[in-house]
């Protein structure tokens, strides 16, 4: 018998449609497949083929800078194309990515097939949030809270599975990762309803782009937001350099998936009976200041004592995971919001573009005060960032209100299927249970 947290789950994610519960399907398969490879490649790369450090950096920054770089242009093309064959082609690119990882052992080979798993996030990764917004309608802040519940669990699933596989063969982690990722696109293919929002933009991209960039308060929040891109990920820099020890940090990602798959609907129900969007986004965002004083305090007061490092580290983490499971669902929604329901993805894939630009920028800062100065301001300069997030985001809602937005503002979409695959006609897609 499943534990009544669990029962609630199960209850909230069957009174969504069929559409939106398949896109959580999709978001903790898309995270197990890359999480059962991604942590490992490195170690293939250096050891099991001989590769310079340098060619190793560049393979997963190739990776990296091919997804960040591309995430407008992916948005773009899931506003156009619409969201469901947008979100199957970065299906399919990403199988073909990992399989390719499997046989190659040259750069160029290797770097195509980096490029490829970069571009396929691209392209789903705005196409299935904005299909999740309009498939939600009105209850879009409780999906993205289920959503994040799901993209975790990927997240925790993925190593240790990879883990297993990779004791065999790190070839075999791959070919697992690519089926995965190919059994998703068929199941996509013919189950996920398709999404229209409308009419297609009828301009050319560069007007769409520029209608997106001029959505001032849009930009606004999201150089606001981006900042707290930078903090959380530290969990995957500042943090793990803190620790050094391998096994430590593998526990540091383990606690934070399990706060956040435990914690996050209760969370956000919490959240949502007390506060506004902008209310709890800034509450989260202050959290995450606070996350990194217990650091201060140990690297100012007791830098050589391992057992309060260790506790001052999962402090941080424990603090990061609650400030992001807060702010997640509303920071999601606002995005929609702001968008007024037109070029959704696009606006999703510049809103990821600019916080790829702030964790680059942040984490070379990061990096320069950790070489350079006491850890202890190092972990001040952070916590003030955190503020500096909190109060533009507090000021932003004081001289636009942002509370007055709601998910009323954005456009109900169309889904429709071809006949081989089901009926569903526009307008036949309300969810089981619309109202909150």
């Amino acid at each position: 018998m499943l534990p009544e947290g669990e029962c609630l789950m199960w209850r909230r994610l069957r009174s969504f449609d069929r559409s939106v519960q398949l896109l959580m399907l999709n978001q903790l398969t898309i995270n197990v497949g890359f999480y059962m490879l991604m942590p490992y490649l490195a170690g293939h790369l250096s050891t099991g083929l001989g590769m310079a450090a340098w060619t190793v950096g560049l393979v997963l920054g190739v990776r990296n800078l091919s997804q960040q770089g591309l995430f407008l242009l992916g948005g773009t093309l899931a506003d156009r194309l619409g969201y469901k064959p947008v979100i199957i082609v970065g299906c399919l690119l990403r199988t073909a990515g990992f399989a390719l990882l499997a046989f190659v052992d040259t750069l160029p080979a290797l770097l195509a097939a980096s490029a490829m798993t970069g571009f396929a996030g691209a392209l789903f990764n705005p196409a299935v949030r904005a299909y999740l917004a309009h498939g939600a309608g009105e209850r879009r802040l409780e999906a993205f809270a289920l959503f994040n519940v799901f993209y975790q669990a990927g997240i925790l699933a993925g190593p240790l599975i990879g883990l297993a596989l990779v004791s065999v063969d790190f070839r075999l982690v791959c070919l697992v990762a690519a089926t995965v990722f190919a059994l998703l696109t068929v199941l996509q293919l013919f189950a996920l309803p398709g999404c229209q929002t409308g009419s297609p933009p009828t301009g050319g991209v560069l007007r769409d782009w520029r209608s997106v960039v001029a959505n001032r308060l849009f930009m606004l929040f999201s150089l606001a937001m981006a900042g707290s891109y930078v903090l959380s990920f530290q969990m995957y820099l500042a943090l793990p350099l803190a620790l050094g020890s391998s096994g430590a940090v593998s526990l540091l990602f383990v606690v934070s998936a399990v706060v956040a798959i435990a914690g996050q609907m209760r969370i956000t129900d919490w959240a949502r009976r007390r506060w506004t969007a902008p209310q709890a986004i800034t509450r989260g965002l202050t959290l995450m200041a606070a996350a990194f004083l217990p650091m201060a305090l140990h690297a100012a007061a007791w830098p050589h004592s391992a057992t309060l490092r260790l506790g001052a580290v999962l402090a941080c983490t424990v603090m990061l995971t609650v400030a992001t499971t807060l702010t997640y669902p509303f920071e999601m929604d606002t995005v929609v919001a702001l968008s007024g329901g037109r070029l959704v993805a696009t606006h999703y894939g510049l809103y990821n573009t600019v916080a790829g630009v702030g964790i680059t920028l942040g984490n070379l800062l990061t990096g320069a005060l950790l070489d350079t100065t006491p850890r202890a301001l190092t972990w001040l300069v952070l916590s003030a960032l955190g503020l500096a997030c909190a109060l533009a985001v507090e000021r932003l809602n004081r001289r636009e209100q942002l509370a007055e937005l709601t998910p009323q503002t954005a456009q109900r979409p169309t889904l429709s299927r071809s006949p081989s695959a089901g009926s569903v006609q526009a307008g036949d897609t309300e969810h089981n249970a619309s109202a909150r």
